[in-house]
């Protein structure tokens, strides 16, 4: 409506001579039919009228009947045969040989749709006859302008669910594959593309699949216009989110991967900046195997510009592989992190995640149910995802779970950030860990000769990889294989017999023997079929750093040998003090020879998450030359995308990250530096209360002493890192608070209005008595601040003190806070601080944080001796605070209130006052609050 007058004040004249008398320019708010309903000299009928504007020579007359047609159906829709006839002007006016006016009628039609579909029974018949033609029709219109207000008006309809599915699949699909058919002109062909990757989204699966991807697929390799495969490559993790990881896989990867090696850089720029999507729609086998040599190989691009994109998506790309079973962590709708629901299913949370994509696992009867949930010791300091990754590792590490990568190894790694009490749990080697869990969650457990055999022996879980390694590069003679393979049965059929007398009342004794049977029945066929002089393989082909030595959807048998070995090892390790120690000596003898440094080597390289070339690649962006040869921004990038890395590695896994982490924190630019400020709080929600004490409050602390571009980045999320700390640790943080208040600009006001609102939130962490000694003064300060907006933030701070002190029943410290209010504001010599104490007495007493008694006592004479003030904005104040929120409680008009006399005295002395705002607002009548407020207020007092 704005730009109509402009129309009006040039062609006045033209408007004279059709009618338009009374339509000048200052009429915005008249309806642009209003004309129709104005007599002229013609004594036509409106509806005639209209058609006479509709179809005249005169170009704006016709834009003005497109621009109010939807006023016209308003006007006309309530009798059907005028209705009919303003839907054929209407179609009439979609073919108008002007551009513009069939623009101004594509504009109208969302509108008129809605409309239509509020008001009209018969809504599908009519849109789908006269207006969905009119859209359709414009998607090929000579004219660029009505074609792209069709693409928006489609897009519209499609998302206000205003097309059906038969129009959608007979009209809009039909045109959209036409337009991009191979004979049609190159700019309708790039625009169709454009719009078939927008509104598939819009779409369901099915349609998108059947209709529109083949011709996608079709495009992704045309060669004759470079721009159709420009089109397809920034869209394509749309189009792939669209069809489902099914379709994904099966044909657009190969699209995907020739877009990747396309002979022009910007489409390989366009793959590497939406890789990110296209990984979330494929399975872990294809992310890994697939995608990951992909990546790397755009990431060795010889154009800088798709280096530069790649290295930017490289974070993001990596996060996909992020696994909630493994890190412990899910993601809330809002996008934040937090821990897994204890009250969730085992099972179902944590299946196993096997480091080779192909690896399935199979569970035993008896282990399909979820054990039983306990509330966690109060003395552990782990997490609850720590402990349920712990059970998880118990899980595949007794067999459960049939991936012969995933080990003990990976089980040591996790527990190495446990609790004091969780680590000496872990100590017990995985099979007792089951036992001891399963004895402690049975309320009537019975006796078990498993249990109670014998003392546990030291933990040699974390490294039975290299010992099963070493084994396989010793040579092994005929005699000695036979030899161990006869003390093998024995001593199977000997722990069988013992286990034999409690499978009836003892289910992981049931898990025990099914694994020994099955181990009995293997060493007996290896022994009849196998000649004497074949070493055992499966101690010997299994890799556990290898990821590779296995193909992504088949174990090998020599894999599976090795893990029913592993398995029964364990068993007659957990059964036997005695003989344990003919199959796991030799073992324990050669760990104990090796070096120290050796074994911190290996156990640094123990990341089967994501391949190890994307890590690496990851971690050289820390690395000064990356700078010149890829992004001057690279390591920004860098510390942008790190705790997307983290969440993706876990916590077990933090060690591959330390040093980068060390390395940005200490980066001489100062954005790098406060990317890792804003971020360091979601950061130590992923690494747990161990390792962010051990090595993020260091940087922490490190930070809070920077520059205030850094400083502020861990101010707006201080509370979410404080709160993830200890008691202790958080209270030695009190007193560096008020190094907040110091900046290095003083008028730098917004820092210390966040500090004011962190510190709101952050009262809740530290008891009154740390509140009064530390936090109080701060925002004392705070209040006297020069900057207006930072002393109404700080009051509302004085008010949740006060709720803090009188909630915890801390009646003295909140008195002593009210007395000192008292001298600092209401005997204030300013007035800007007599204002305040009006303030926020009215905030006390609208967020009911102070008991109604102790207010009456010791505040509200204070604030009653206000209405004698020489500065009327301090009585203005007064008045509101008196008329608007005491007045509205129902205590304070009870008619037996003792003080009900003194506030109507002042009240009526501010009605009238010699300054009018003042006698205004004293005399606006409050909103009235419900009688709860009054129960509140007594059962404080």
């Amino acid at each position: 409506m704005a730009e109509i007058p402009l129309y009006f004040v040039d062609l006045q004249e033209d408007l004279d001579d059709y009618g338009f008398e009374d339509y000048g320019p200052d009429c915005d708010s008249m309806r642009l039919t209003a004309f129709l309903d104005v007599p002229s000299q013609d004594d036509l009928p409106p509806l005639t009228r209209l058609e006479k504007y509709a179809f005249s020579e005169n170009i704006f007359n016709r834009q003005i009947i497109a621009r109010g047609l939807l006023d016209i159906f308003r006007d006309f829709s309530n009798n059907e045969e005028d209705f009919l006839t303003i839907m054929e002007i209407a179609v009439r006016l979609s073919e108008d040989a002007e551009p513009t006016v069939r623009t101004e009628l594509l504009e109208q039609i969302p509108p008129i749709a809605i409309f239509l579909r509020e008001n009209r029974q018969d809504f599908p018949v009519v849109f789908s006859e006269y207006l969905m033609p009119v859209v359709v029709r414009d998607l090929a219109d000579p004219d660029n302008q009505v074609r792209k207000s069709s693409q928006e008006v489609l897009l519209i309809l499609l998302e206000q669910d205003l097309i059906f599915q038969s129009d959608i699949e007979n009209k809009v699909c039909s045109i959209l594959l036409e337009l991009s058919a191979p004979e049609r002109d190159d700019k309708y062909r790039a625009e169709a593309m454009s719009i078939i990757c927008k509104v598939a989204s819009m779409l369901s699966k099915s349609t998108v699949e059947r209709l529109l991807l083949p011709r996608f697929c079709e495009l992704c390799g045309d060669r004759k216009l470079f721009q159709v495969r420009k089109v397809c490559a920034t869209n394509f993790g749309d189009v792939c989110h669209a069809v489902g990881q099914e379709a994904t896989e099966k044909f657009l990867l190969l699209r995907f991967f020739e877009l990747c090696s396309d002979s022009v850089w910007g489409m390989r720029k366009a793959c590497a900046e939406c890789f990110m999507a296209v990984s979330h729609n494929t399975s872990p086998e294809v992310r890994r195997s697939q995608l990951s040599p992909l990546f790397i190989r755009l990431l060795s691009d010889p154009c800088r510009w798709v280096r530069q994109a790649a290295f930017q998506s490289l974070g993001p790309f990596i996060s996909t592989f992020a696994n909630p079973s493994r890190a412990g962590l899910y993601t809330r709708e809002d996008g934040t992190l937090s821990m897994q629901p204890p009250s969730r299913d085992l099972g179902a949370d944590f299946p196993s995640a096997s480091p080779n994509p192909g690896a399935c696992s199979s569970t035993s009867p008896t282990s399909s149910a979820s054990p039983v949930q306990r509330e966690p010791d109060p003395r552990v300091e782990g997490t609850q995802a720590d402990i349920n990754i712990f059970l998880r590792d118990d899980r595949s590490s007794n067999g459960l779970t049939e991936n012969p990568k995933e080990g003990p190894a990976l089980a040591g790694a996790e527990l190495t950030r446990l609790s004091p009490e969780a680590s000496a749990i872990s100590k017990l080697r995985p099979t007792d860990d089951f036992l001891v869990r399963g004895h402690l969650d049975k309320s009537d457990n019975v006796f078990s000769t498993v249990l109670y055999w014998r003392t546990p022996l030291p933990d040699i879980s974390k490294d039975m990889e290299l010992f099963l390694s070493e084994a396989g590069t010793q040579e092994v003679g005929p005699e000695s294989v036979y030899n161990s393979s006869c003390v093998a049965r024995s001593e199977i059929q000997k722990v069988l017999k013992s286990l034999q007398a409690h499978t009836m009342c003892d289910p992981d004794v049931q898990v025990q023997v099914q694994v020994l049977s099955a181990a009995l029945r293997a060493a007996q066929l290896d022994s009849t079929n196998e000649p004497e002089s074949r070493p055992p393989e499966g101690l010997n082909e299994v890799s556990p750093s290898d990821p590779s030595s296995a193909p992504d959807n088949q174990i090998p048998p020599s894999a599976s040998s090795s893990q029913n070995e592993l398995s029964v090892a364990r068993i007659l390790q957990s059964t036997d003090p005695g003989d344990a120690h003919c199959g796991t000596s030799d073992h324990w003898e050669t760990q104990q020879k090796l070096e120290p440094a050796t074994l911190e080597e290996n156990k640094s390289k123990l990341q089967d998450v994501i391949p190890q070339s994307l890590l690496d690649e990851f971690v050289s962006m820390t690395d000064p030359a990356r700078a010149q040869t890829v992004d001057t921004d690279i390591a920004k990038q860098c510390a942008y995308s790190l705790p997307g890395v983290a969440l993706a590695l876990g916590r077990q896994n933090w060690h591959c990250l330390k040093g980068t982490y060390e390395t940005l924190a200490s980066d001489v630019q100062w954005k790098v530096r406060r990317t890792l400020a804003s971020s360091i709080h979601e950061l130590a929600v992923i690494l747990g209360d161990q390792l962010t004490a051990a090595d993020l409050v260091p940087i922490f602390n490190g930070f809070l002493k920077d520059l205030d571009e850094v400083r502020i980045g861990v101010l707006k999320h201080l509370y979410d890192f404080l709160k993830l700390l200890h008691e202790d640790k958080r209270r030695e943080y009190l007193y560096q608070l008020q190094e907040f208040v110091v900046t290095d600009n003083n008028r730098n006001w917004r820092f210390r209005y966040e500090l004011a609102e962190q510190l709101i939130l952050i009262l809740e962490l530290y008891n009154p008595n740390d509140v009064y000694d530390y936090l109080m003064h701060i925002a004392l300060r705070l209040c006297a601040d020069k900057v207006s907006e930072v002393r109404w933030i700080s009051f509302r701070l004085v008010v949740a003190i006060l709720h803090k002190f009188y909630s915890n029943s801390e009646s003295a410290l909140g008195l002593n806070f009210i007395n000192e209010l008292i001298i600092r504001f209401r005997h204030c010599p300013k007035w800007v601080g007599r204002q305040a104490f009006a303030f926020i007495c009215q905030a006390v007493v609208s967020e009911q944080c102070v008991p109604v008694d102790q207010f009456v006592k010791h505040l509200l004479p204070s604030l009653l001796s206000l209405k004698s003030d020489p500065v009327p904005n301090v009585r203005v104040l007064l008045a509101k605070a008196l008329q608007q929120t005491l007045m509205a409680k129902a205590y304070f008009r009870n008619a037996g209130n003792p003080h009900l006399k003194v506030i109507e005295e002042t009240v009526l002395a501010l009605q009238s006052d010699r300054d009018q705002d003042v006698s205004f607002f004293a005399t606006l009548q409050p909103k009235r609050q419900n009688v709860t407020d009054t129960d509140v207020l007594e059962k404080q007092s």
